[in-house]
């Protein structure tokens, strides 16, 4: 069965940092695709930023430039680093794990607020 745990989201001004965890349990977690999505108030969920087992990257357009998705894979953790957090950030970001045709798995969620 797999878990997944984040921490890290707050309230944070305008222009401030930052940074998300993820800890995932379960087989073979580090050959799957972990990523960040988030959903605000009234919008669809949307990709922030994946990660492959080999370390690509993927992230939406609205945060290249300012975001940073890494994993460790011996740890089974993910982490987003966040910079010049901007207003329209606001949203409930959510840990995932791609295990394609195993299914899709969430964690709960943590609230990331920007606002002055």
């Amino acid at each position: 069965q797999v878990q997944l745990v984040e921490s890290g989201g707050g309230l944070v001004q305008p222009g401030g940092s930052l940074r998300l965890s993820c800890v995932a349990s379960g087989r073979d977690i580090k050959i799957y695709v972990l990523g960040w999505y988030r959903q605000a108030p009234g919008k669809q969920r949307e990709l922030v930023a994946a990660t492959t087992s080999g370390g690509s990257t993927n992230y939406g357009d609205s945060v290249k430039g300012r975001f940073t998705i890494s994993r460790d894979n011996a740890k089974n953790t993910v982490d987003l680093q966040m910079n010049n957090l901007k207003p329209e950030d606001t949203a409930v970001y959510y840990c995932n794990l791609d295990r394609r045709v195993l299914g899709t798995s969430w964690g709960q969620g943590t609230q990331v607020t920007v606002s002055s």
